[in-house]
């Protein structure tokens, strides 16, 4: 039988953990970052745009996650690490910005909107899925990945195969606040069996302690806390979403998600596109996918 392309991302990064424990030392870190893009050089820009203001500020406030193995998981520097925060350098680097002059605003699903909406940072990378909701308080560009819902549970777990078998197991399942899975995957359960925290991780210490029984997110979030996880969790392989990750940026700055769209596309033919992937989520999903095409700016 042929595997999905998520189980073998999930077989990688099992075997990535087995292979650190029989050697006695650790799981390898992925979500460490790669070499900085280039960074353009004498940029200028339309006075009065955002790419102008920041530009010549020389810096960018990025808010993103810092729990998220593969995307954004804080590293000892105290900065965070991954695939979100490599797509941020490639948009600072088209603005004239160097990756050290990024400042980083921690911005767990529930508050996303709220950090652009009072002026606390530029723009949000954060596995931030695009819906209609969210569109009526921010403007998305991108996306710049589709990821998918699904579940995790404990390695020996057999009786939930998918969203389906959940009612009938009384699973009890835990989500992020403020997240689209935590929204989607009601229809599926009793309501009273639905745990939500602010941050995955703290998923993840739960379903390590038995508190609850099945985590849900994006199955490339959940992929990284496999990987994390010592052989512990598993992912039931049963994408039932699709999840479009957008960058977000103040409402209505139609000519900054312009740019961003321009900038990704321009990533992808130049090779930074695939040097993001190559540096983060290639060490547990080698093929690098497609740039998925741009959304209207509004």
């Amino acid at each position: 039988m042929r595997l999905s392309h998520f189980a073998k991302v999930a077989a990688v990064a099992a075997a990535a953990v087995l292979t650190a424990t029989a050697c006695g030392g650790q799981s390898p870190s992925l979500g460490s970052s790669g070499a900085a893009p280039s960074v353009a050089q004498g940029a200028s820009f339309e006075a009065g745009t955002t790419m102008e203001k920041l530009n010549k500020a020389q810096a960018l406030r990025l808010g993103t996650k810092f729990d998220q193995p593969l995307f954004g998981l804080k590293g000892l520097d105290g900065k965070p690490a991954g695939f979100d925060v490599e797509i941020a350098k490639i948009i600072a680097a088209k603005l004239g910005i160097p990756a050290d002059k990024i400042s980083y605003t921690e911005a767990p699903s529930a508050v996303r909107e709220e950090v652009i909406e009072q002026d606390r940072v530029d723009m949000v990378v954060a596995t931030y899925t695009i819906n209609d909701k969210r569109k009526e308080r921010i403007t998305f560009a991108g996306p710049y990945y589709v990821a998918g819902q699904d579940l995790m549970v404990k390695s020996d777990n057999t009786t939930i195969t998918g969203p389906e078998s959940l009612k009938a197991a009384n699973a009890k399942v835990c989500s992020v606040s403020g997240s689209t899975p935590s929204e989607k995957i009601k229809q599926y359960i009793d309501p009273a069996n639905l745990t939500l925290f602010d941050v995955y991780s703290k998923c993840a210490d739960a379903l390590r302690t038995g508190q609850v029984d099945v985590v849900t997110t994006d199955n490339v979030i959940l992929t990284g806390l496999i990987e994390n996880s010592s052989g512990a969790f598993k992912l039931v392989n049963k994408k039932f979403t699709e999840e479009p990750y957008g960058i977000g940026v103040k409402k209505g700055d139609v000519k900054f998600c312009e740019f961003v769209n321009k900038t990704l596309k321009e990533a992808e033919a130049d090779g930074s596109y695939k040097a993001a992937w190559d540096s983060t989520l290639a060490k547990v999903s080698p093929d690098v996918p497609p740039l998925p095409a741009a959304g209207t700016c509004s």
